[in-house]
């Protein structure tokens, strides 16, 4: 067997007898010096390798043609009405869809962006509308004239007011005049104000009532809305809670629908809208409020392209200079939703990371039409990918973007408009790898490099401090 001794001469760590060692004031200093410095280095390394590191290259977007990228967003509009709210999706390969509403909600908004709570599911129907194929001029007026002096009145007396608010410049107004006149006459003559007074057919000139059209919510023209005694009720803001009538304009229609509704006084359950396939009629609630907050998403070929929103119908027209297009982006994002945990992940990933994902979030765009009329809100989106790798997977796929935005006076119907240009670059940060064999060899060189300075700077110290004494020894004798 091998003896104790034999295993001892391997020793590298001899030790020296405390008896023949010296403890000095310099050596405890430097001591504790090196401690702290070791606790120092220590705590700089541990956090240095609990940081992540990143490696940032721009590369080819590699997405394929047919990907498509998601926009969310969350966009209010105190002065367009829900009512003939569209947004659209075009871009330069051809598409073009007009009046998205699978993925869409609207929300009746005042001009303080306040709401009720209740989604506006309604809106123009998109057939197209059935008038009177012949014109008869000699249908004379039937209509009551109704005026911002004679209007709550006449709602009040009557059980049920069918109003034409039109204006006479419009298309659809005049095409909509002589079978309106018609039906007035028809409904005077069953229902006559002085004995019947059941029904009242009544037309608003907005033109010269524009403050009783602005007070009703009225921006299309014509608006034929129902009011009903007994269910009118006035909202906060003392406007009549009321329906509005999207059918055919032809006289036979429009007689056999008010026909219906005076037959349906009194009735507990009445239907307002009835499907097209029956008669082609539908009767739908009017929006409570002027403005309209639009959320949802759409989806988007990584091409050039636009989303738009503005006021749209088939049947309606609109005064352009009258309209407003303000609004306030509540949020503005692209791809998939970056939860609060992935934005955390983000931040720490890089401090730059993140910062353009949400560059509109909480802009306000306002303008005037009094003080200028016929303005498109224009918004030019840069749109950049970032692919965050980790160390065997994809993390984040996010998508930032730069934003500017113009006014431009719109030749046609105000809108808000979002152009879309998506990079063909991509950012590709990628997640670096810290070994912690790596961590315990800086661990060990920062012990015995703090240990080894502190050796020879005690030795330096000390020397000097004997080479001193023996000096002054040597003066002395």
């Amino acid at each position: 067997m091998v003896s104790a001794a034999k295993i001892k001469s391997v020793d590298f760590f001899r030790k020296t007898p405390r008896d023949l060692t010296e403890a000095s004031l310099s050596g405890a200093g430097i001591s504790i010096l090196a401690a702290i410095s070791m606790i120092f280095l220590f705590g700089m390394e541990l956090h240095s390798y609990l940081t992540i590191s990143t490696t940032t290259a721009i590369i080819i977007d590699k997405s394929s043609i047919e990907d498509t990228v998601r926009v969310d967003f969350n966009i209010s509009f105190p002065f367009l009405s829900c009512e003939f709210a569209s947004v659209d999706v075009s871009d330069v390969l051809g598409t073009n869809r007009l009046n998205i509403t699978k993925t869409i909600r609207k929300y009746s908004i005042n001009r303080h962006f306040q709401t009720n709570g209740h989604e506006f599911r309604t809106g123009p129907v998109t057939y197209i509308i059935k008038h009177d194929e012949k014109v008869d001029e000699t249908y004379g007026e039937g209509s009551v004239t109704l005026t911002s002096r004679n209007f709550d009145k006449i709602t009040h007396e009557h059980p049920i007011v069918v109003v034409n608010f039109f204006a006479p410049w419009c298309h659809w107004s005049n095409r909509l005049s002589p079978a309106w006149e018609k039906t007035a006459k028809v409904m005077r003559q069953r229902y006559s104000p002085e004995h019947d007074g059941r029904i009242i057919v009544g037309s608003v000139d907005c033109t010269k009532e524009t403050d009783l059209c602005k007070k009703h919510h009225i921006q299309g023209y014509p608006s034929i809305r129902i009011y009903r005694k007994g269910t009118d009720v006035h909202d906060n803001h003392g406007i009549h809670i009321h329906e509005t009538y999207y059918g055919d304009r032809d006289t036979d229609t429009l007689v056999m629908k008010l026909d219906s509704l005076v037959s349906s006084i009194g009735v507990d359950s009445v239907k307002h809208s009835t499907s097209r396939s029956e008669d082609y009629i539908i009767i739908r609630p009017a929006p409570p409020q002027e403005g309209c907050r639009i959320e949802g998403f759409v989806w988007v070929k990584k091409v050039p392209g636009n989303l738009i929103i503005s006021a749209a119908s088939g049947s309606h027209s609109f005064d352009a200079s009258q309209m407003n297009m303000s609004h306030v982006v509540s949020s503005l994002s692209f791809g998939s939703t970056i939860t609060p945990m992935m934005m955390s992940d983000m931040k720490r990933l890089g401090p730059y990371l993140g910062a353009g994902h949400n560059r509109l979030n909480g802009q306000a765009y306002m303008t005037n039409p009094e003080d200028r009329a016929n303005v498109t809100i224009e918004h030019y989106l840069q749109v950049v990918k970032t692919e965050v790798l980790g160390l065997s997977h994809k993390l984040i796929e996010n998508y930032e973007y730069t934003a500017h935005t113009s006014l431009i006076h719109a030749h046609s119907i105000p809108a808000a408009k979002f152009h879309l240009e998506f990079s063909p670059m991509q950012v590709l940060i990628t997640k670096n790898s810290k070994l912690f064999s790596h961590f315990i060899t800086n661990l060990c060189a920062i012990i015995g490099g703090v240990f080894t300075v502190a050796g020879i700077l005690d030795s330096i110290l000390y020397n000097t401090y004997k080479l001193t004494r023996k000096v002054e020894l040597g003066k002395n004798y």
